[in-house]
């Protein structure tokens, strides 16, 4: 059983998950968090328990160095993210068919993933990142690398090398034009951390089958209110593209 399983990245670091039962138990849907967040985000509770009373199991994850989770916080960032979920994957039973939810820099992990990995059969982002090199500058323009924190975060700190890495993907595009997943996008219209032109961007580039849902008036973070929209667009999508 999926819940049984230890799941460690290639460095043997243990991740901490939880698992949400669903009727489908050849389907597997993988959630993931943005930065400085874990698995415990409302948002991401939400999605799963929405999901999995719609028969889809759901299996929330904190990727290294985030919440329960083994690793350096300072060593998180989207490359080694996107390996911590590859390694979850290869974890994975093979006649378990995935599809993968990010959000925010989860949202990029999973991009990245997704143009390297077969197995991942549906793809959702919420608010996706997609212009790194900008979201650096934008959020963490002033702040010292190595010195300074995230948002005054202070389990948070930003470290050169979250930096480097996401200066040096500088974009997602490309990424976004090799993934062969159907690719469902979800971005509020007032989000100020990862602004909506972040997923016209990717929704341009995206090869079809591709949607984007706008949640008119919401941030970042999205509300409560906005919880059961976002349940049923996911449910639709894969309704369509995961059964």
């Amino acid at each position: 059983m999926i819940e049984k399983i230890d799941f460690r990245n290639r460095q043997g670091e243990k991740l901490d998950t939880v698992f949400h039962p669903g009727e489908r138990e050849e389907k597997l849907v993988i959630i993931g968090h943005g930065v400085t967040a874990n698995l415990d985000r409302p948002l991401l509770k939400a999605i799963a328990d929405g999901l999995a009373q719609k028969g889809w199991p759901c299996l929330r994850l904190s990727f290294s160095g985030n919440g329960k989770s083994e690793g350096d916080f300072r060593e998180s960032n989207i490359t080694k993210e996107s390996e911590d979920l590859a390694d979850v994957i290869e974890l994975i039973p093979d006649e378990v068919e995935i599809a993968y939810v990010g959000h925010s820099m989860g949202g990029a992990v999973g991009i990245m993933a997704a143009a390297e990995e077969e197995r991942i059969k549906v793809l959702t982002t919420l608010a996706g990142m997609v212009h790194t090199a900008e979201f650096v500058e934008r959020e963490f323009g002033e702040v010292t690398p190595d010195e300074g924190c995230m948002w005054d975060e202070k389990d948070c700190p930003l470290s050169a090398e979250f930096v480097r890495d996401l200066e040096l993907i500088g974009d997602m595009l490309l990424e976004i034009e090799r993934i062969e997943a159907p690719y469902l996008l979800i971005h509020g219209t007032a989000d100020d951390v990862v602004p909506p032109s972040d997923s016209e961007d990717a929704l341009e580039s995206a090869a079809d089958p591709k949607h984007a849902v706008w949640i008119e008036g919401a941030g970042h973070m999205f509300s409560e209110e906005s919880y059961e929209e976002i349940v049923d667009a996911i449910n639709d999508w894969f309704e369509e593209h995961f059964e």
